[in-house]
């Protein structure tokens, strides 16, 4: 029984009726778009005239930041979740190119303040390893699961509209918040005692960054093979 067609048994016979599955028509969002546009730009140039320009620019690029993520679809939840739950690994391999150009640019700020000997900028954000890193990775990873989406994720969905993210956010706030106010005892207590390492103390230089594009792209062939793998095993 087709679904353009369907037999059914009348008192006067077979009569046939057809069934069209229909389809809502996409609203044009071109003018909507427009709008949204001039209104940034607006608010930018009145934030330059009456703030200051770096406010404009940080509102301008907080923007664009905002349509790319939200055209893009990009999340790091969903580039560790999706080859488990979809076997899909493209926003994998997009993350992973994003750490191979970061790893590159912040490789030569670090390297060009070093031998010009100054300090060199980021490392308050070499952190001690210790075991509380592995357990809040996992906590984290988890809570970012079940809210379905990590910190961008989550405020570009706000962004689209969507409940569960907004009551993500504010959780994500309160959290954030209990967090920075007890801080200094986790600290203590449990995270300076792990050791601080950074690769260029151990491999130098180009050790380090070679050690880690490597690594990078053995994380890049995993994932593409796994990717075949399960597009293979699905289409079976």
């Amino acid at each position: 029984m087709g679904d353009e067609q369907q037999a059914v048994q009348g008192e006067g016979g077979i009569k046939r009726s057809s069934r069209t599955r229909t389809r809502k028509k996409k609203k044009n969002q071109i003018p909507l778009g427009i709008m949204a546009l001039v209104f940034i730009v607006a608010v930018g140039i009145i934030l330059a005239w009456t703030v200051g320009g770096n406010v404009a620019l940080f509102w301008m690029l907080g923007s664009s930041f905002g349509f790319i993520l939200q055209r893009s679809r990009f999340c790091f939840t969903a580039s560790m979740r999706d080859p488990y739950l979809t076997g899909s690994t493209s926003l994998t391999k997009a993350v992973l190119l994003a750490f191979a150009v970061t790893t590159i640019g912040f490789a030569a700020i670090k390297y060009g303040a070093f031998i010009k000997g100054l300090p060199i900028p980021g490392q308050s954000y070499v952190v001690p390893i210790s075991l509380a890193t592995v357990v809040g990775s996992f906590m984290f990873g988890i809570g970012m699961v079940i809210a379905g989406g990590c910190a961008s994720g989550t405020l570009m969905r706000v962004g689209e509209g969507f409940g569960m993210q907004m009551l993500s956010l504010f959780f994500f706030i309160v959290g954030s918040l209990l967090g920075a106010a007890h801080f200094g005892w986790w600290k203590l207590n449990f995270i300076v005692r792990g050791p601080r390492i950074f690769l260029p103390d151990v491999f130098g230089w180009v050790g380090a960054v070679v050690l880690q594009l490597l690594t990078i792209a053995l994380l890049w062939i995993a994932a593409d093979k796994w990717a075949k793998r399960k597009s293979s095993s699905s289409s079976h």
